[in-house]
């Protein structure tokens, strides 16, 4: 199975003053096409400077980082936003919805910025509601929907692009715990059907969805394995 996601000596230093803060300090990550990963650190531990490279936000101060047998350690802004929208769904904690938009209007937004025509434009929003089981919600504002459904567009958000890797920022972390459950059988239903995922938490039973689990602690990976049994 092909690598997806292939990191090799990635580093990443900020420069805080005249102080040097090495925020990733070597990582070697490689994650194969249609896994499901969780990677988990505590607070500092550079868990969200990895997910900014991983997503295409940032770039490493050295090393290489590869999406797709594409080189994107070095790229502009310009050509990581094109990957970005095209190779990448983000999810994030808090939703990060319009509130003066619909459930539809809301997931059509990455094609409008993609320049896809109106009609494909909704029947594909349409479609990705449907996926996450939103199909009656299309024309509710995020505030006359639960914070479970709110995050169920975020997902169909992501989705609608349709990207090779689905990356989800403690997306569990402003739910009560049945809607919890509920996304997280969605994340397990899409990787069952062959969507990548990259998941970072802090929770051990979030984590435990997933096919294997990374730990990261000051800057570097200090193990990872396969988990002996998902939680489906």
């Amino acid at each position: 199975m092909s690598h997806q996601l292939n990191m090799q000596g990635v580093r990443k230093t900020y420069a805080t003053g005249a102080v040097e803060v090495e925020a990733l300090r070597g990582i070697d990550l490689q994650v194969e096409e249609g896994n499901y990963v969780a990677i988990m650190g505590p607070s500092g531990s550079g868990k969200s400077t990895l997910m900014h490279i991983i997503g295409c936000l940032d770039t490493p101060s050295a090393g290489t980082y590869e999406l797709d047998g594409i080189d994107v350690s070095s790229m502009t802004e310009k050509s990581l936003a094109e990957v970005r929208n095209r190779k990448i769904g983000f999810v994030f904690q808090q939703f990060n919805l319009l509130p003066s938009l619909s459930a539809l209007r809301n997931v059509e937004l990455p094609l409008i910025y993609a320049g896809v025509n109106a009609a494909e434009r909704k029947e594909r929003a349409r479609v990705a509601l449907d996926r996450v089981g939103l199909a009656d919600r299309v024309q509710h504002r995020p505030g006359e929907l639960s914070g479970g459904q709110q995050q169920r567009v975020s997902v169909a958000r992501a989705l609608v692009t349709d990207p090779t890797l689905l990356l989800a920022d403690e997306p569990t972390g402003a739910l009560d715990s049945r809607s919890t459950k509920d996304i997280l059988a969605l994340f397990d239903e899409l990787n069952d059907s062959g969507r990548t995922i990259v998941m970072i938490t802090h929770e051990h039973d979030v984590a435990a969805h997933a096919r294997r689990i990374v730990h990261i602690y000051d800057g570097l990976l200090t193990d990872s394995a396969p988990v002996a049994v998902a939680v489906r």
